[in-house]
């Protein structure tokens, strides 16, 4: 039966798929700690309060990157170059989303529109992130291999995501409100355009290195598009929405430190 476990389990299973998973996964989230290390240096002196947390934002992903380039280890592999049309983090900002790289590159400090920009694009961002974790979380966080990362990842997603509601809403109070919701939406309409082409360009990778059959990879290819219409229709709306979450100041301490693994 085809489903999402048994999907992520026949990759996880194979090396070459498991190696080729782990490369994007790896270069997506080390791509996230430069961004957050750039703009905790950045804040606007008026917003410093902020600079500590969104540093430990860009500790938690540089800390998934090497997660993940340590289950590749554990299984003897080395990463793999990953693949321009999966390479989720480069084509939105391609698409105009988040913050350039161009900008974080300079000494310029950023304005509160800038860091509207930033909490809204990971706002959107970090709801996927969650979402994907917790379905891992749901069916491999016992698992011998992957279950201790898949536990504490998805534990930092929900942190990052309850750190992005507490701040716009923060940031809403203090007069933000319509310029909010105007950038998380286009923001939610655009990553959800790239989630589906990048879901798209991973499974046809997968597919070449599993030896899917036809059928299968146009059922997959199917199930993506059909995933796609729901959230252009409306799905895209939970990616906006705003509301006090349960973890309070989640992104206060210090971050984690990653797992070990032989």
């Amino acid at each position: 039966m085809l489903s999402a476990k048994s999907l992520f389990q026949e990759i996880i299973d194979d090396d070459a798929s498991f190696a080729l998973f782990c490369s994007i996964a790896a270069g997506g989230e080390s791509q996230g700690g430069w961004e957050n290390a750039r703009i905790a240096a950045l804040v606007p002196p008026d917003e410093r309060r902020l600079a500590p947390r969104i540093a430990r934002h860009g500790a938690d992903e540089d800390k998934h990157g090497r997660i993940f380039r340590a289950l590749m280890r554990r299984r003897g592999l080395e990463p793999v170059p990953v693949p321009p049309d999966t390479d989720y983090t480069m084509l939105l900002e391609r698409g105009g989303i988040g913050l350039s790289h161009d900008r974080l590159r300079g000494e310029r400090p950023l304005t509160v529109a800038d860091l509207v920009t930033y909490l809204s694009h990971s706002r959107v961002t970090e709801q996927r992130a969650a979402e994907q974790m917790a379905l891992l979380r749901r069916h491999f966080a016992d698992h011998p291999d992957i279950g201790r990362a898949v536990r504490m990842i998805a534990d930092d997603e929900d942190n990052h995501l309850a750190y992005c509601h507490e701040e716009l809403l923060r940031l809403a109070r203090a007069g933000h409100g319509a310029a909010i919701q105007r950038t998380l939406r286009a923001c939610a309409l655009a990553e959800i355009r790239v989630y589906r082409d990048v879901s798209l360009a991973v499974m046809a990778h997968m597919g070449r290195i599993l030896g899917w059959s036809r059928a299968r990879a146009v059922l997959l290819a199917a199930g993506i598009h059909v995933v796609y219409a729901w959230e252009r229709f409306a799905g895209w709306r939970r990616m906006v929405s705003l509301a006090t979450p349960a973890r309070r100041d989640p992104l206060g301490g210090p971050a984690t430190t990653a797992p070990e693994y032989a």
